[in-house]
């Protein structure tokens, strides 16, 4: 491949410029899923936990020896 696309209405695109609108619609649709994560958590109820669910048990096997 040349590193250059030719468009419809003929315009050349670098290599660059393509990879610059990749990252740009990755970077978009990042934003839309935590948008949509945040709404989805903001309609649940608040979440009560401290830490990581699994920290606690770890923490005791490490005190106990085992």
């Amino acid at each position: 491949m040349s590193g250059k696309d030719e468009t419809k209405s003929g315009k050349i695109r670098t290599e660059a410029e393509i990879r610059a609108e990749r990252l740009a619609k990755t970077l978009r649709d990042n934003l839309q899923r935590r948008k949509q994560q945040a709404r989805a958590r903001r309609a649940g109820e608040a979440d009560e936990t401290t830490g990581l669910p699994g920290s606690a048990s770890a923490a005791k096997k490490d005190e106990s020896g085992g």
